[in-house]
C-alpha cells in the first residue's frame, strides 16, 4: 500500500452553509487532488443516527449533502465517496471492535465526557439522555476508519489508536493504526452575530441559497454604529472575516484599506456578497442539477460502495477468519484456537508510550527474534512490515538502519521466521 489514504466523514443532520464550505468541503476537495493521496469521502448516515429522530431530515441532509460535495468538485472517479449504510461490513467491525474496547476507553470519549459533565452541572443522573448510540459512538467511528486501513485522522480520535490495539493484541496484526492528521490552520467562519457560524446558534448563511436571499443573508451581518467616512476596525469584524475567507490577498488588502478609509457598512457588505457570489454561482447551478435528479445522486453513491467494499469484503473477510469465525470441517475451525494462532512466527505492530510507532519479529513461541528501530507513523512502519511479508530476508539488506539484531538470534532464524510469513 504505497499511497497515503485519508478519510473524511460528512455527518448527514443538517443542510451544508458556508462555514461547512470553508472548513471541510473546500479544503478537502482541493485535497482530494494531491498526487500519491488515496481518498475516502462518506455520508455518515449512521453516525446521524444518534442525535437526529427524524428519517425525512435524514434522507434529505444525505441529498443535500451529496450535492454539495459534488458540485464543489469532489470527483467519484478519482476517490471513492460512499454512503455508510451501504457498507454492512461496516456495523459487523464495529461488533467486532466493540468486543476488544474496554468501557474505560468509552468514558473518555469527548462527546460522552461532555455529555455527563452537562448533567452533573445541572445536577441531573450523569447518564440522563445519553444513548448507548452516543457511548459507542468512538467504536463506530473507528471501524469506518479502521475498515479501509486509513493512515491519517483528524485530532481527538485517540480512541481508535487504543481500540485497533487492543484487536491486533488479541488477533495479530490484522489493523493499521492511524496517526493524527495536525492541521496548520482551520477555517472557521464567524456567522450573522459574530459568534462561530453555527446552525446551534441559528447564525449560518445558507451555502447555496437563491442569489437575492444570499443577499439579504449578509446585509442582516451584524457591524457596529460606525458611520460612512468613519474608520473601521478589521478586527472582530464578522464582515471581514468572511470576506478574507473567499478574497486573495490582494483583495483582502483592498477592502482592508476601504475600512480604514471608512467605508459605509452597506457598501462593504456589497462587496462581500459579490465575491461570495462570484465563487459559489457555478457551484449553485451545479447543486440544483444534481437536487433535481437525486437518481443520479444514488447511482454515484452505490458506484463508490462498490468501490469502497471491494476493500471492505475481503479485509472482512479476513478478519472474521482471524477471530474465529470460521465454517465447521475446515482446518481452522480447531477447537483451540491459540496454538493454531502460534503456530508460525508473526509481525507484530505497536506504538510506544514515546508516541512512535515499531514492529517486532516473534516465532511460533513468542521469542523476539527482530526488532524495528522507531518510525514516526504508523503508515511507515505498515510499509516496512509490508516490505519483509512479500520480500522476506532480501528485504533486510535494504532496511539494516531500520532494524535492530537481537543476540543470540541467528541469521538463519530469521530468514526461517519469514518464510513461514511468505
Amino acid at each position: 500500500m504505497s499511497e497515503l489514504r485519508v478519510l473524511t466523514d460528512i455527518t448527514t443532520s443538517g443542510t451544508p452553509h458556508l462555514g461547512n464550505y470553508v472548513g471541510a468541503v473546500r479544503p478537502a476537495v482541493r485535497a482530494s487532488l494531491a498526487p500519491g493521496v488515496q481518498s475516502f469521502y462518506f455520508l455518515a448516515d449512521y453516525h446521524a443516527l444518534i442525535k437526529v429522530g427524524e428519517p425525512e431530515r435524514i434522507q434529505q441532509s444525505t441529498l443535500e449533502i451529496a450535492a454539495t460535495w459534488l458540485a464543489a468538485g469532489l470527483d467519484p472517479e478519482r476517490v471513492t465517496f460512499y454512503r455508510q449504510s451501504d457498507i454492512p461490513e461496516i456495523p459487523e467491525l464495529t461488533w467486532l471492535l466493540t468486543c476488544v474496547t474496554g468501557k474505560g476507553v468509552l468514558n473518555r470519549a469527548h462527546a460522552y465526557k461532555a455529555s455527563v459533565d452537562k448533567n452533573n452541572a445541572a445536577g441531573n443522573d450523569p447518564d440522563a439522555d445519553v444513548t448507548a448510540g452516543l457511548f459507542m459512538y468512538p467504536v463506530l467511528m473507528a471501524a469506518d476508519i479502521l475498515m479501509f486501513k486509513a493512515h491519517q485522522v483528524p485530532v481527538g480520535r485517540d480512541q481508535i489508536q487504543d481500540i485497533a490495539q487492543s484487536f491486533n493484541h488479541l488477533y495479530g496484526e490484522q489493523l493499521v493504526l492511524p496517526e493524527a492528521l495536525i492541521e496548520a490552520s482551520v477555517a472557521t467562519l464567524p456567522g450573522l452575530d459574530g459568534r462561530k457560524m453555527s446552525k446551534s446558534y441559528d447564525n449560518t448563511i445558507a451555502l447555496f441559497a437563491p442569489r437575492e436571499h444570499l443577499r439579504k443573508q449578509i446585509a442582516g451581518i451584524v457591524t457596529d454604529s460606525r458611520a460612512p467616512g468613519e474608520a473601521k476596525s478589521c478586527e472582530g469584524s464578522a464582515l471581514f472575516e468572511i470576506y478574507q475567507a473567499f478574497a486573495s490577498d490582494a483583495e483582502t488588502a483592498a477592502l482592508r484599506q476601504a475600512f480604514a478609509d471608512g467605508i459605509a457598512w452597506g457598501d462593504a457588505k456589497q462587496m462581500l456578497f459579490e465575491r461570495i457570489d462570484r465563487e459559489v454561482a457555478p457551484m449553485r447551478e451545479s447543486y440544483l442539477a444534481f437536487m433535481s435528479n437525486p437518481g443520479q445522486l444514488e447511482d454515484i453513491l452505490q458506484a463508490g460502495a462498490a468501490k469502497a467494499r471491494r476493500l471492505a469484503t475481503p479485509f472482512m473477510a479476513s478478519l472474521r477468519q482471524s477471530v474465529g469465525l470460521r465454517k465447521l470441517g475446515s482446518q481452522s475451525a480447531a477447537r483451540n484456537a491459540k496454538p493454531a494462532k502460534a503456530s508460525v512466527a508473526s509481525l507484530k505492530q505497536y506504538r510506544e508510550k514515546d508516541g512512535l510507532f515499531y514492529f517486532k519479529l516473534v516465532d511460533a513461541r513468542g521469542r523476539l527474534l527482530l526488532q524495528s528501530l522507531s518510525f514516526e507513523s504508523p503508515r511507515q512502519a505498515a510499509e516496512a512490515i509490508a516490505l519483509l511479508q512479500t520480500q522476506g530476508v532480501a528485504a533486510l539488506s535494504s532496511m539494516a538502519a531500520q532494524i535492530q539484531q537481537i543476540e543470540g538470534v541467528s541469521p538463519e532464524e530469521v530468514a526461517q521466521a519469514l518464510a513461514q510469513l511468505a
